[in-house]
């Protein structure tokens, strides 16, 4: 876990980002009140083995890319290419995040959980206001991600890349974070002190882009949706615990 610091930030996009969209208006300010711990990196294969391991959690078949058809002979285990311990966890859908943020909260003794909406762009923007965590340029981009154009069609292990500012590694591609927020298609009506939006669709909020992503959907701004039991090999997720002190 990495500490970020308490703080605000202009959610959305301006009007003049390059290849927005209009989900990421109206551009809002959010109060991040309080320090918060947030993985380093995307919840890993291995990590979540150990979970199936001791409570028996059941997964299903999983939609895999670039055709994005669901094969039921495709799971976080055999998510259609090679992976290690050190891989982000595929094919898991929202209620698998929530069921292992569940067994992890009793495991530890402390109350972990899914980042927000707010609090995942906050965390990869890492006090920018540029289209990336390290500016506007997709020149720079294979630096810090995993994406369309130098993954191979597949993930990679966690922390190859450099982190942003936070210290935070792949905030940009490699795998979809499931946030814990449903979906809205614009930002009226949004909170604006970095809580989970928990009324409306049944749809939930992924972030960060992945493996098979363009560079304009790796944007700090750039949001998705999906049924939170759909499961793809191009979605993970990432844990946070709210502090109440400096430390994690």
């Amino acid at each position: 876990m990495v500490v970020i610091p308490a703080g605000d930030f202009m959610m959305g996009s301006p009007e003049n980002e390059r290849d927005r969209a209009d989900e990421e208006s109206p551009q809002h300010r959010v109060t991040i009140a309080r320090p918060l711990a947030v993985g380093k990196f995307s919840i890993t294969r291995g990590e979540f083995a150990a979970f199936v391991k001791e409570t028996n959690h059941e997964t299903g078949e999983c939609a895999v890319g670039p055709e994005w058809k669901v094969q039921p002979d495709r799971s976080w285990r055999s998510p259609n290419f090679d992976q290690d311990d050190r891989h982000p966890v595929v094919c898991v859908n929202w209620h698998d995040a929530k069921k292992f943020v569940a067994w992890l909260s009793k495991k530890v003794g402390k109350t972990y959980r899914l980042l927000t909406e707010a609090e995942r762009e906050y965390a990869a923007r890492a006090k920018t206001a540029t289209r990336y965590s390290f500016g506007d340029q997709v020149a720079a981009l294979s630096e810090y991600a995993w994406y369309r154009a130098n993954s191979g069609d597949a993930t990679h292990p966690v922390g190859e890349k450099k982190p942003n500012a936070f210290g935070l590694f792949d905030m940009h591609g490699n795998v979809w974070a499931w946030c814990e927020d449903t979906w809205h298609s614009n930002y009226y009506g949004a909170p604006n002190d970095g809580s989970a939006w928990q009324s409306g669709d049944t749809r939930r909020v992924l972030r960060g882009g992945s493996w098979y992503r363009n560079a304009d959907g790796l944007r700090s701004a750039f949001r998705m949706n999906f049924l939170p039991g759909d499961r793809y090999n191009d979605v993970g997720f990432r844990v946070a615990r709210a502090l109440s002190s400096p430390a994690p």
